[in-house]
């Protein structure tokens, strides 16, 4: 399905407004420009043709994939209108797919890869589709970048830097389990959040929890066999205190502004793990009061997340597709809790002086839609977190736009630029990105940084 990028033909320096040219692939995935076509994006039923103003170029690091039985649609230059082209323009007879960008770190899909399935009910690997094409000769994606940190960033991560650091903790600790778990998200999975464990940067991984009590449609380690295929597997033991806190320790020690953080894309949820998370949380703050313990989770034991804060737990990352109970239930599909013990969570967090951050599963055509912006506005009035993560769904979007539709009505979407522009204005003080921050830069709006 993946396939990484080809070089297309290089043109001439287009004008500022022109049109994006369309892209497509062949069956041996090979990536070609279609001449007398501009590039499509979609946002629910929404139409939007590709220029220079509402794109960027292709961020570093970001991948090109064919959507294997999906015929790309584009504008015609010649009419203006969007078309199917079930077959390549080149070659009558071939049939050719849509291609799509998976972006980088710190940047949202404005619009998703236009394109019409050949075969229902195939669904699409847990990836986002971001909409892309080609002009002055390289890539443009449709994407708003929101953060601008290096965190993830691929060039500042060299596999021999990250083998000797490998190696350095395999002496540091040589018994520890989550390091040598770790050693296989950063070298087998490529895991952006291992690799920096390991060359002593940013924020390091702290995967503890086996389980989970919802069973969201996108889970990239847990789905039902003859599924949807997981793009990494989940963790299969419970690492003790003790290895916990050695890992973290060992980051915080060598890192400045140093962030650790339970809750990640290999385990289940941290809190149903807290049996072991609290004393290690109780183990790293007896030797340093240094660096920002985080949580990312679900939110949802409340009771269970307050045991935390008084073990010393910093900051919280809270995942939500929307503010909607129907809609956030008809993605997370909880088991055992409901939508308002994520809220109660939510508002223990802030009660108790706690950094609290929105992990905002964003999709075009649903979180730009009125009813959603307006939820999320209503929402933040009434708990004011400080910060929203802006993270692309890895989620077949056309499979998503109907399960939310389902859930609730939803009106013409405002486009993403649109809807992020009246959260800023509404609420100056939220912070906006990609990354959890460390304590030293809580209240330090990264827009005007």
């Amino acid at each position: 399905m993946m396939q990484r990028r080809q070089t297309a033909r290089r043109g001439k320096p287009a004008k500022k407004g022109a049109p994006v040219t369309a892209l497509a692939a062949n069956s041996a995935g090979e990536i070609f420009e279609l001449e007398g076509y501009a590039a499509a994006g979609m946002a629910g039923d929404r139409m939007v043709p590709l220029t220079l103003e509402n794109t960027l170029p292709m961020p570093h690091g970001g991948e090109l994939m064919f959507l294997a039985h999906r015929s790309p649609v584009a504008f015609n230059r010649a009419t203006g209108r969007p078309e199917v082209i079930p077959e390549n323009p080149f070659a009558p007879g071939e049939p050719i797919c849509a291609v799509a960008a998976f972006n980088s770190p710190g940047y949202v899909n404005a619009c998703v890869s236009a394109y019409r399935e050949r075969t229902p009910g195939d669904i699409l690997p847990l990836f986002s589709y971001g909409a892309v094409g080609w002009q002055g000769g390289g890539f443009r994606s449709a994407v708003i970048c929101v953060d601008r940190e290096p965190r993830q960033d691929l060039r500042r991560m060299p596999r021999e830097k990250v083998v000797e650091g490998v190696l350095r903790m395999q002496k540091i600790l040589p018994e520890n389990r989550l390091r040598r778990h770790l050693e296989r998200c950063a070298l087998e999975y490529g895991c952006p959040a291992g690799k920096n464990f390991f060359l002593g940067r940013y924020e390091a991984p702290l995967p503890t929890s086996r389980v989970c009590n919802a069973r969201c449609l996108g889970c990239i380690s847990l789905q039902p066999a003859g599924g949807v295929s997981c793009s990494q597997e989940r963790i299969d033991f419970t690492p003790t205190p003790e290895e916990i806190a050695g890992v973290a320790l060992a980051h915080i020690r060598r890192v400045d502004r140093a962030v650790v953080s339970f809750g990640q894309g290999c385990e289940g949820d941290p809190l149903l793990a807290a049996h072991v998370i609290e004393p290690a949380i109780r183990l790293i703050r007896r030797e340093t009061d240094r660096g920002t313990i985080n949580m990312n989770t679900n939110a949802s034991l409340p009771d269970v997340l307050s045991q935390l804060i008084d073990a010393g737990l910093d900051s919280i990352r809270v995942s939500m597709n929307s503010v909607r109970e129907a809609c956030y239930h008809a993605y997370f599909r909880p088991g055992g809790y409901g939508f308002a013990d994520v809220v109660k969570s939510i508002d223990t967090a802030l009660a108790r002086g706690r950094f609290v951050s929105v992990n905002y599963l964003n999709c075009p055509g649903f979180t730009d839609t009125p009813e959603e912006v307006a939820a999320f506005m209503a929402f933040r009035r009434a708990h004011p977190v400080h910060f929203i993560q802006w993270r692309n769904l890895n989620y077949d979007p056309v499979r998503y736009w109907a399960a939310m539709n389902r859930a609730a009505s939803h009106g013409a979407p405002l486009g993403m630029a649109a809807a992020l522009s009246r959260i800023r204005r509404a609420f100056p003080d939220l912070q906006h990105g990609y990354f959890n921050p460390p304590k030293e830069k809580w209240g330090k709006n990264k827009d005007k940084e």
